[in-house]
């Protein structure tokens, strides 16, 4: 009996020890969630960083997984594979990480730092990145080059990071320096160099690239060539035609060397060419200052206007214009004015052996049924010329093929349309050069267009708009005066372009400027074609299809407010598309809502665009908002070692 009650007291003893060492336990634990809960609660923007600097540690741990870059076979339809997509994809679930932890911060922790990204996104094109194409499960047609158009990332898959330039980035040399010559570091690709060096079109001289000026077709250089094409159009060796030729479509530009000997002829052209293997052709171009864009003639609509071009070039573009019923030249054919000209280069138009010989009678065919004539014809290169008139369309035999599109396809619409085997419809006689809808260069810039009656608009509200833009452009220059210098700026963007006032006003400027009209706004980018501008259709809520490093200054009128009244994209998203594009030391001209103006001044220390900026009451007038402000802004330049410091 005693030996029971000494055990039992015994373990009265040994559960009061056990109880007194769980409340022990459970005080601390208390006790330490309640510091954590104060420490949180005085310093939350430090938490916030603290987790940002844990995700882009792991980041920085990733940048040795090698992302092989994609590049084409010989035969288009086999896609290449990337050997490294698991670890592309864990880089992206870690910056997805970055964009969640920045989202759920406040404005103050998001001012601290965007973090930059690995660098093999580099040369990131979000909308044009095959390597996404497998992780995406798309089933794209490589005949028909679905694998070269606009295929954007799901929000998960977004890089919500900054791009890196790559090593030894340099600031770009100036125009007009910069049409012969740039660094080799900027873009660094020599394959062009070796592929075409029998055609002069890049070479390689020690820390620079140098462009002789040649071509596939023009070997001898591209001024020689454009000076032959005038001559057998009877034009005096100046392609120009006393201004009656001023936009032009150079198809499959390589590195836009055509696009570039046209400058001195008050020629402005939008060489287009694909993300394929001529590895960053495009890239090459904007580097050196010539307008250009990436583009594929594939199923879907450019994104211009119809009746936008007077000349549309194809020197050995390798493009097979009899493919789905002559399509891809039907979409030529819209896209050229009434009594525009199309100069084809390619051996079928002078070779005599039976398979070229088959592709010319096949085109002659074609282009005749499409009512085309031949303008001239000589060695290599034919030029023919649309028809001025309807009359020819009438005159055509009932049933016969390419038929007239239906009466309610709009040809000016362009975003995201499928091309269509059918002739686009003119109305007679309106657009054609030196004709009486459409005046010659320069006259042409300032002349109302007739297809402002299309948009509702008289010409009062035009030559106002001049009138504003100049204004705007003048005191524009006046902020920046002291930041920049006689070649700051070539290339130049404006994303809401209107009626493309903000460009005409820098045309004595020794500048370029893609004006974009956004898609979810009126229309308005055919005006800007018929004042002898060029630009391009864009949907902000998706990135532009251009390579990184792109523009020297971008100018946005209301695009936050407007993009806001969408929702399909945040602020950030908007500002880390800007940053791709804008070159290091490029600046930014922000037009916009006083409170659209403050949240973003909160992020510049983010993006880095504090090297120079400031805020300033918006001179008002009939196209401003009541609290409208502007915000300049100058992007650094900073190399990786400054990044990592």
């Amino acid at each position: 009996m005693q030996d029971r009650t000494l055990k039992m007291m015994s373990h009265k003893s040994h559960s009061h020890k056990k109880r007194l060492t769980l409340t022990a336990c459970v005080t601390l634990v208390a006790f330490s969630l309640v510091v954590m809960y104060c420490v949180s609660f005085l310093k939350p923007a430090a938490s916030n960083r603290s987790d940002l600097d844990h995700v882009h540690v792991e980041e920085i741990e990733l940048t040795n997984l090698k992302r092989t870059v994609v590049q084409d076979d010989a035969t288009p339809d086999v896609e290449p594979e990337s050997v490294d997509r698991e670890g592309d994809v864990k880089v992206r679930g870690h910056i997805s990480k970055i964009s969640k932890v920045i989202e759920d911060s406040d404005s103050d922790a998001f001012s601290n730092d965007i973090p930059l990204c690995d660098l093999r996104f580099s040369e990131l094109i979000p909308c044009l990145d095959r390597n996404l194409h497998n992780e995406l499960k798309l089933k794209l047609n490589h005949s028909l080059m679905e694998h070269y158009e606009r295929h954007c990332p799901p929000p998960d898959l977004k890089l919500n990071c900054r791009i890196p330039a790559p090593p030894n980035y340099k600031l770009p040399i100036q125009w007009p320096a910069s049409r012969d010559q740039v660094w080799r570091s900027n873009v660094p690709h020599t394959f062009l160099a070796l592929e075409k060096s029998d055609q002069h079109w890049m070479t390689i001289n020690g820390d620079k690239i140098n462009f002789p000026g040649g071509g596939t077709h023009f070997h001898d250089g591209a001024d020689k060539y454009i000076a032959s094409l005038a001559q057998m159009l009877g034009y005096d060796e100046n392609l120009s035609n006393h201004g009656n030729i001023r936009t032009v479509l150079d198809v499959g530009c390589g590195v836009a060397s055509f696009g570039a000997y046209l400058l001195p002829l008050d020629i402005l052209a939008m060489s287009l060419a694909p993300n394929d293997v001529h590895e960053n052709q495009i890239q090459f171009a904007l580097e050196r200052g010539i307008p250009a864009a990436l583009g594929v003639l594939g199923t879907k609509r450019l994104p211009f206007p119809s009746k936008s071009f007077d000349l549309a070039h194809c020197s050995r573009c390798r493009i097979d214009w009899l493919q789905r019923d002559g399509m891809l030249l039907l979409e030529v054919d819209r896209l050229l004015r009434p009594g525009g000209l199309f100069a084809w280069s390619s051996p079928p138009a002078y070779r005599d052996d039976e398979e070229d010989v088959k592709i010319w009678e096949a085109m002659s065919d074609l282009v005749e049924r499409m009512c085309w004539e031949i303008a001239a014809k000589e060695k290599q290169t034919v030029i023919w010329m649309k028809t001025k008139t309807i009359d020819c369309y009438d005159r055509r035999p009932e049933g016969i093929a390419p038929p007239l599109c239906d009466e309610d396809d709009d040809p000016d619409e362009a975003w995201g349309v499928p091309m269509k085997a059918c002739i686009s419809r003119f109305l007679q006689g309106q657009y054609q050069a030196g004709e009486k809808g459409l005046a010659a260069w320069p006259n042409r810039l300032t002349s109302p267009p007739l297809r402002l009656t299309d948009l509702g608009i008289n010409s009062q509200e035009f030559l106002k708009d001049n009138i504003i833009w100049r204004s705007r452009v003048d005191f524009y220059w006046e902020q920046l005066d002291a930041e920049i210098e006689e070649h700051t700026f070539r290339n130049i963007m404006d994303m809401k372009a209107h009626f493309g006032g903000f460009a005409a006003a820098l045309v004595e400027k020794p500048v370029w400027v893609m004006n974009i009209i956004p898609t979810f706004g009126s229309n308005t980018l055919k005006i800007i074609y018929d004042r002898g501008l060029i630009g391009a259709l864009h949907d902000w809520c998706e990135s532009y299809s251009t390579y990184p490093r792109t523009y020297d200054l971008i100018h946005a009128w209301n695009v936050f407010s407007d993009l806001a009244n969408q929702g399909c994209s945040s602020m950030e998203d908007l500002l880390l598309e800007m940053d791709r594009i804008l070159r290091p030391k490029g600046f930014v001209i922000i037009r916009d809502k006083e409170t659209v103006i403050n949240q973003i001044q909160t992020r510049l220390q983010a993006l880095h665009w504090n090297a120079w900026s400031r805020i300033v009451d918006a001179v008002f007038d009939e196209l401003s908002n009541a609290d409208e402000k502007i915000l300049f802004a100058r992007k650094q330049l900073m190399t990786l070692d400054d990044e990592s410091s």
